[in-house]
């Protein structure tokens, strides 16, 4: 999952980045509200934590823009006032949920996890395709009885694929969710994690519910008894 922190101070900018990033989310950070508004109106995000009071544009103004564009995105402000009239404002703006500063980690983790199983018509923190299943809590995987170690990127891939279950997802879409930059869209670095992410997930006589579908991308999929345990072309498919 991709979360946006809009905060100009760097140290909590840093400290909510690296913690983040140890529960295996994908961060980008901005430090004022003219770049946190262009972010999040031109990039697809799961969450963002902004804060109140920042430079060039402040969050309630971002808040009400983000909104005003259409963005549903679970949005997580933070204020170092913590008053109730601020609060009002915001929650009226459309915030999903409020932290006043300072605040402890694990609060911010667990308020992100609130808001953003409450927008999600996926309400459930356990996905699963076959006998594989991903908690996305914990951010482990389990297949065969057994946890599959994953990195990051390896995590955020199947979570992507996962919530995605029996649609083909493209390169491009790939790119947009699981990676913080675009890249040549030549290159083959989904390749390389693809196959990273089978080598843990697929074994030598298990079935294959990573599929991919030639000239289009990619699937997971709970296989059919009579389907063909093979990578497939999409007109053979339907």
């Amino acid at each position: 999952m991709r979360i946006l922190v809009v905060e100009d101070e760097r140290k909590v900018a840093n400290f909510i980045k690296n913690g983040l990033e140890e529960e295996r989310y994908i961060v980008e950070t901005a430090s004022d509200g003219e770049m946190g508004l262009d972010m999040a109106i031109n990039n697809h995000f799961d969450a963002i934590v902004l804060d109140v009071m920042l430079p060039k544009k402040d969050g309630f103004s971002v808040l009400k823009d983000i909104r005003a564009a259409g963005k549903s995105v679970p949005v997580l402000m933070l204020t170092a006032r913590g008053t109730t009239e601020d609060r009002v404002t915001g929650l009226d703006l459309g915030a999903d949920d409020y932290l006043a500063k300072p605040f402890h980690f694990e609060e911010l983790a667990a308020r992100l996890r609130s808001i953003m199983r409450r927008s999600s018509a996926e309400k459930t923190t356990k996905l699963i395709c076959a006998d594989l299943s991903l908690d996305t809590i914990a951010h482990v995987a389990f297949r065969w009885g057994k946890e599959i170690e994953l990195t990051t990127k390896e995590y955020a891939l199947l979570e992507y694929l996962m919530r995605n279950k029996n649609r083909i997802v493209s390169r491009s879409m790939i790119t947009q969710h699981v990676w913080k930059h675009n890249f040549d869209t030549e290159s083959n670095i989904i390749d390389v994690y693809i196959k990273r992410l089978r080598s843990k997930i697929e074994k030598v006589g298990s079935s294959r519910i990573l599929q991919s579908i030639r000239g289009v991308g990619y699937r997971m999929r709970e296989q059919m008894p009579d389907e063909p345990d093979i990578d497939i072309d999409v007109e053979d498919e339907e």
